[in-house]
């Protein structure tokens, strides 16, 4: 299947100023595959280690985290030469050791300061110039847990999500709509709104998860579907008990996981720490919440009260709303039929109709590199735009509607007190623009949003 990032990684091989690479991503998105597919398209070999399941790999990197004695006994254990151009050096889960962690920035600091061999320099210009030498890519489910075990500042970093809806049309073999879509294509995509509105169905109950869309490719089965989806969602409560440092804070990580599907039906959306605990409070669970966020398996979205540049600088940090990481694993929590999303003529049912609209314009913008996302709501006011985002030294709101129907309140509210240059109302109706109002189709929101921000 393929991956988007495959271009992110490869603008970073050419890069002038290219460090050893940091790829995060919650597990099971598929940074090991991508890894492996980007050795076998622009190398000649690649040397994995996974320390993981090979204990014995830490020793080499007990006894000495300079580049010259890693490459050695590399070199030793793989029975094979390591070009520094020519072969990719892939450190996988690389959390379970710091000293692995802690050679990313040893390799930097001597690449920094070596002079790249002259006979190369004709080939390859980029790095002749940067002077640096080995390709290292080091990837974890876990790196965002390290806090300050990672080398700040000696590596560039990379963000894996789910699988896109773009990324999914062209799993299922729909390569040309998916292109539409990339290219924003408007005119061309109206004619087959119908078409890709049973596609965004698909993708609603399937989402982004590489294993749930390779099952589906291949099948066409939603019920091996769910079940890849239960046994991910399974897989990810184990790791609660397994990778946090106070065996107290599980309970509570549960307790907040399972809650989500709960939050995101409620007409308001915030979370509240009460409805995941009779008596919670953010004191209690402040620690879970950051676990689960910095793990990548939920997004986090503040609220702002009034939007002024940079955000950043004037949301709420008592006020937010939590989306999980995939639109399947979500409906998967919240057990959601098959039925309820594919019955023909009918709307996705109606408690889940919403939220699961909702997260798809999270994760598609999450997936695009669209960030930083907040939402906005007035205090003692229902008034509330689903998300607002940054570009081009403005602030655009967007309110999501989950089917054609697109009247907003909220969103007129918004526009007569700030006056924005630009608003997106995104839904199932085809693109349409009305003087500052854009009008842009769900599935081709991160596309329409790129429009008007770059």
């Amino acid at each position: 299947m393929k991956r988007y990032a495959l271009e992110e990684l490869n603008n970073w091989r050419n890069s002038v100023n290219r460090k050893p690479l940091l790829l995060y991503g919650a597990r099971q998105v598929g940074k090991t595959w991508l890894v492996r597919n980007f050795a076998e398209v622009y190398y000649d070999d690649l040397i994995e280690l996974n320390f993981f399941t090979d204990d014995t790999l830490k020793k080499i990197f007990n006894e000495n985290v300079s580049p010259e004695y890693i490459i050695q006994q590399l070199e030793l254990r793989f029975n094979k030469k390591i070009d520094p151009l020519r072969t990719l050096i892939f450190f996988d889960e690389i959390q379970e050791s710091q000293r692995a962690m802690d050679s990313l920035k040893a390799f930097n600091d001597a690449q920094n300061s070596k002079k790249f061999p002259a006979q190369n320099a004709t080939k390859f210009p980029a790095q002749a110039e940067s002077g640096h030498n080995y390709n290292i890519i080091a990837a974890g489910s876990f790196l965002g847990i390290m806090l300050g075990r990672r080398p700040v500042g000696q590596t560039d970093q990379i963000t894996l999500y789910p699988m896109s809806f773009c990324e999914f049309l062209e799993a299922l073999g729909k390569d040309m709509l998916a292109d539409a879509i990339n290219r924003f294509d408007t005119a061309g995509i109206s004619g087959v709104s119908n078409l890709l509105e049973a596609l965004l169905k698909q993708y609603y109950y399937v989402g982004g998860m590489p294993a749930a869309v390779s099952e589906y490719a291949a099948s066409g089965d939603l019920v091996k579907v769910r079940e890849i989806q239960n046994e991910l969602i399974s897989s990810y409560k184990g790791d609660f008990s397994k990778h946090i440092s106070d065996p107290r804070t599980e309970p509570k990580i549960r307790m907040l996981w399972d809650s989500i599907s709960l939050h995101l039906v409620k007409e308001n959306k915030k979370f509240i720490y009460k409805n995941v605990k009779s008596g919670g409070r953010a004191a209690e669970f402040e620690n879970a919440m950051q676990w689960l966020v910095d793990t990548g398996l939920v997004y986090k979205i503040n609220k702002v009260e009034t939007p002024k540049l940079p955000l950043k600088m004037h949301y709420k940090e008592e006020f937010f709303k939590l989306y999980m990481l995939d639109i399947g694993l979500l409906g998967a929590q919240a057990e959601v039929r098959a039925a309820d999303i594919f019955a023909a003529g009918a709307d996705i049912v109606d408690d889940m109709n919403g939220a699961l609209a909702e997260q798809f314009v999270c994760q598609e913008l999450k997936t695009a590199k669209i960030s930083p996302l907040f939402y906005w709501g007035r205090s003692h006011s229902t008034a509330e735009v689903d998300f607002l985002i940054q570009g081009n030294n403005e602030i655009i709101p967007i309110e999501v509607k989950s089917s054609k129907h697109t009247k907003s309140q909220s969103l007129k509210v918004y526009v007569q007190e700030y006056n924005p240059k630009h608003t997106i109302r995104t839904s199932l109706k085809n693109y349409g623009v009305i003087q500052s109002l854009h009008s842009i189709p769900l599935y081709m929101i991160s596309q329409g949003v790129r429009q008007l921000i770059m």
